[in-house]
C-alpha cells in the first residue's frame, strides 16, 4: 500500500479503533456509543439519576485480540455491589461489595474477536449468533449487581498472555441470553489477568460442523506456543446419521483433526468428555448413560495421541447424583410458568448456577492433570468436590437484561 493511501485510510479510521490503550473516568458523563466515535454506553440506556442502580454496558471498538482491563469499582458517595461481565456474559468480577468511600481495582483479560478469518474467509455464524456481543467489532463490558459503582476503566492490548481456546456446543458456548448459561462463560471468573479465554463454541455444533464452519481456522490465525485448546463434543455428534457416523469413525477422525492442527502451531490440546444429561434412573440414585460410546471413544483417541482428558462426563454425573433428582433441577433451566411466561424444563442446558458448578469441575480437571495454566488461578479459588455441590440458594446472580426463552440448538 502506498504511503498516501495508508495516511488516507488512517485518517478515516475512528480514533478509538486506532488506539491500543484507553482510559475512561466513569464518574464523568460518557457518550452513547456510535461507530464513528468508537466508544460509549451501549445495549441499554445510559445510567442516569432516576435509575442510579440500573445495570449498564460500555463498549469500545477495537481490532481482534486480547485486552487487559483494569476496572476500579466503588464510590466516594455511597456503598455498592458490582458484578462485571464481558462480551457474551463472561463472568469476570462477581458480587463485590464496596463500602461508601472505598474502592477496589480488578484486572482481567478479555478476548475480542470478529468472524473475519482472512481477506476472503469468515466464520459461518448461525443466524442466532449474528447479533451476539461475542462476535461484533466491539469489546463490551456489562456492569450489573444490586448497585453497580464504577470509578474508572483502563483497557490496553496484550498480545503476550497465553490464551485458552474453547471448542464445543451449547454446554460450552457464551450463552448471550438469560436464563441459559454454560461453563465456558463462567470459567473466566477463576483466571487472573495472566491468561485470556477465547470461547468459540456454539449451540448445536458437532466436532465436524465446528471445523466446517471455519471456527478452528479462526483459532489457528492467532494460536501460538503456550496456548491451550480445550475440546468438548458429543451431545450433537450422537445424532449424526451419515455413512460412517458414530463414536468410532467420524467422531474420532474429527478429534484427530483437532489434535494435529493444534499441535502444528505448537499449542497444547485438552479433551473434555461431554457433560452428562440430567436423566435419573427409576431408583433416583443413578444417572442413565445417554452418550453411548462417545466418552469412551474420546478417551481412546486421547490415549493413542497422548492428549490429557478432563472427564467432565463423570464429574457432572457425580454432581447430579449428589444433588439428587429434585435439587439437581436448580442447576438447569427448570423454571415455573410464572417466571418466564411458560414452564421451562430442560435437562441438558445449564442455568447460571449450574454453569458455575460445572466450570468448577473443569478447573478441578485442569488441576488434577497438573496443567501449567492453573498457576494463573485467582488467589480466592477454592478446590471443588463435585460430590459436594454448593447450595443453590446461596448463589447470588444479577440477571442480565438480555433474555430469550427460546431453547438453544442441540440437546
Amino acid at each position: 500500500m502506498k504511503k498516501k493511501q495508508l495516511l488516507t485510510l488512517l485518517a478515516l479510521m475512528p480514533l478509538a479503533l486506532m488506539a491500543q490503550t484507553f482510559d475512561f473516568d466513569m464518574t464523568k458523563p460518557q457518550p452513547v456509543y456510535n461507530d464513528a466515535q468508537g466508544y460509549g454506553y451501549d445495549v441499554l440506556p445510559a445510567p442516569d439519576k432516576k435509575n442510579p442502580n440500573a445495570p449498564f454496558y460500555f463498549s469500545v471498538k477495537v481490532p481482534d485480540g486480547n485486552y487487559k482491563v483494569s476496572v476500579t469499582i466503588g464510590s466516594k458517595k455511597k456503598a455498592g455491589e458490582t458484578t462485571v461481565r464481558a462480551e457474551g456474559r463472561r463472568l469476570m468480577v462477581h458480587n463485590v461489595a464496596t463500602k461508601k468511600g472505598k474502592t477496589e481495582t480488578f484486572e482481567f483479560v478479555v478476548n475480542k474477536r470478529s468472524p473475519q478469518i482472512d481477506e476472503k474467509n469468515r466464520v459461518k455464524l448461525k443466524d442466532r449468533e449474528k447479533g451476539y456481543l461475542a462476535w461484533d467489532d466491539k469489546l463490551t463490558l456489562e456492569f450489573n449487581g444490586d448497585a453497580p459503582q464504577v470509578q474508572s476503566l483502563h483497557i490496553e492490548r496484550d498480545d503476550q498472555v497465553p490464551t485458552i481456546y474453547l471448542c464445543g456446543n451449547s454446554t460450552v458456548v457464551d450463552q448471550n441470553n438469560e436464563p441459559w448459561a454454560s461453563w465456558g462463560q463462567m470459567i473466566t471468573r477463576w483466571f487472573g489477568p495472566q491468561v485470556a479465554i477465547s470461547n468459540h463454541a456454539e449451540s448445536g455444533l458437532t466436532a465436524r460442523t465446528f471445523i466446517g464452519a471455519g471456527r478452528l481456522d479462526k483459532i489457528l490465525t492467532t494460536l501460538k506456543q503456550g496456548d491451550y485448546v480445550v475440546v468438548e463434543f458429543g451431545h450433537n455428534d450422537e445424532k449424526e446419521k451419515r455413512p460412517g457416523d458414530g463414536a468410532w469413525y467420524h467422531y474420532t477422525y474429527q478429534l484427530k483433526v483437532f489434535v494435529d492442527r493444534v499441535r502444528s502451531k505448537g499449542a497444547e490440546i485438552v479433551f473434555c468428555t461431554p457433560t452428562q444429561r440430567r436423566q435419573f434412573n427409576d431408583d433416583g440414585k443413578s444417572i442413565r448413560n445417554t452418550h453411548g460410546d462417545f466418552p469412551a471413544a474420546m478417551r481412546a483417541v486421547a490415549e493413542r495421541e497422548k492428549v490429557p482428558v478432563i472427564d467432565l462426563n463423570a464429574m457432572t454425573t457425580q454432581l447430579y447424583i449428589a444433588a439428587g433428582p429434585e435439587e439437581s433441577k436448580h442447576m438447569l433451566v427448570h423454571y415455573p410458568k410464572e417466571l418466564y411466561g411458560r414452564e421451562l424444563a430442560d435437562n441438558t442446558h445449564f442455568n447460571p448456577f449450574g454453569a458455575y458448578e460445572v466450570a468448577k469441575c473443569v478447573v478441578m480437571g485442569m488441576k488434577q492433570l497438573q496443567l501449567p495454566i492453573v498457576k494463573f488461578l485467582r488467589p480466592e479459588w477454592q478446590d471443588f468436590d463435585p460430590t459436594k455441590p454448593d447450595d443453590w440458594q446461596a448463589f447470588k446472580w444479577a440477571p442480565s437484561r438480555l433474555q430469550d426463552i427460546v431453547k438453544p440448538d442441540g440437546n
